[in-house]
């Protein structure tokens, strides 16, 4: 669907938090409420929206190199039933990585939705040792990394 996903390993999902107030829609939650679903991430897309928490899953279409500028994150793109693709930035400073990740597998996810062009980006799936953010977290192979 987002043939640029596949072109653009270089994805720097940080450039997607800068939504404006004007795109951020009032079906936004707060970081303690999380909405559920394809449908939700879809209106999401449609809508411009950031900053909300999303739990869903997906089937794993591409791996990407890990991100090692700042804090490391493993990245890989999900398709969702609905079509959708998303960017999943897991970072495996504070979570462990999932290895052995391949395309084809079904992630489960917990996180915090940022809109971008080719479909959004998952991050904050991970623990907040800071406790002011909710704990989010990746699920495979019956394994939840936190």
């Amino acid at each position: 669907m987002y043939s640029q996903w596949n072109k653009q390993d270089n994805h720097n999902y940080a450039d997607n938090r800068n939504a404006t107030s004007s795109q951020t829609q009032t079906a936004t939650r707060s970081s303690q409420n999380t909405v559920n679903g394809d449908n939700a991430l879809k209106q999401a897309f449609e809508n411009k929206t950031s900053n909300l928490q999303v739990q869903g899953s997906g089937t794993v279409t591409k791996t990407l190199p890990d991100d090692n500028k700042g804090s490391r994150h493993q990245r890989f793109i999900l398709k969702l039933a609905n079509g959708q693709t998303l960017l999943v930035a897991h970072n495996i400073d504070l979570a462990p990585k999932i290895k052995g990740l391949k395309k084809g597998d079904t992630v489960g996810f917990n996180g915090e939705y940022e809109w971008s062009e080719q479909g959004g980006v998952i991050h904050w799936t991970h623990h907040d040792p800071a406790k002011r953010h909710v704990d989010g977290w990746l699920e495979y192979n019956g394994q939840r990394y936190q």
